[in-house]
């Protein structure tokens, strides 16, 4: 059978390595010996002997749900074999942690990780009830964490004497030693006339980054 359907770079191959890397641009392959660990649903296709559990989300993460209605749903994978992993066709990116590194990121924007990376849900200082503001995962340790993306992500570099405001519905994460708080880019005036829909934003302060994708959260539906 011939078709442009099975180029090489479609077709999967053998893994060389524990691990993860990248399938492609929309998909994340993990070649497990052990554990790691996914968003729930995530996964497209496995071969091997693999188990999947759903992994409680602690206390940080249920009062998260609570109150703003998303959270971060895992699920442990163990045992020998291959899965792949992708979310709505996002962009996906993996991100190598090293020791001492820390990075603050929506939950909407995890995919998978390696069990050797901890993490904790945390309230994000200064950025009151807004939006995706609210709660953010922080990630820590050594190993791998793939992100999904709406389109194509901006890193946007942060200074001590350069601050970047972000729109919390855009934001994907930041580094996690950046200061963040409150900003209000239009007048008083300006919203009593009906305002420029960009009232509110997060501003982040230091030397790190912030990562942001090119459109503002849309409405998702709501899950079982």
């Amino acid at each position: 059978m011939k078709s442009d359907l099975f180029a090489s770079e479609n077709v999967a191959r053998q893994a060389e390595a524990p691990g993860m890397s990248l399938q492609n641009s929309k998909c994340v392959k993990y070649a497990v010996n052990g554990e790691m660990h996914a968003r729930q649903g995530s996964m497209i296709a496995f071969r091997g002997n693999l188990q999947f559990e759903r992994k409680g989300q602690g206390i940080g993460g249920m009062l998260k749900r609570a109150v703003t209605g998303e959270g971060l749903p895992l699920m442990a994978v163990r045992g020998q074999g291959e899965a792949w992993f992708a979310h709505e066709a996002q962009n996906c990116f993996v991100v190598e942690l090293e020791p001492g590194d820390a990075l603050t990121v929506n939950g909407r924007n995890v995919l998978c990780f390696d069990a050797t990376l901890s993490y904790e849900i945390r309230t994000v200082k200064g950025a009151g009830m807004v939006g995706g503001g609210l709660f953010n995962s922080v990630f820590t340790g050594s190993g791998k964490l793939a992100l999904v993306c709406d389109g194509s992500p901006v890193v946007i570099p942060v200074g001590q004497h350069q601050p970047v405001y972000v729109d919390t519905d855009a934001v994907v994460g930041w580094s996690a030693h950046l200061a963040t708080s409150l900003h209000r880019a239009q007048s008083f005036g300006s919203m009593i006339r009906g305002g420029s829909g960009e009232a509110v934003q997060m501003m982040l302060q230091g030397d790190g980054f912030v990562v942001v994708r090119p459109s503002e959260l849309t409405a998702q539906p709501a899950q079982g």
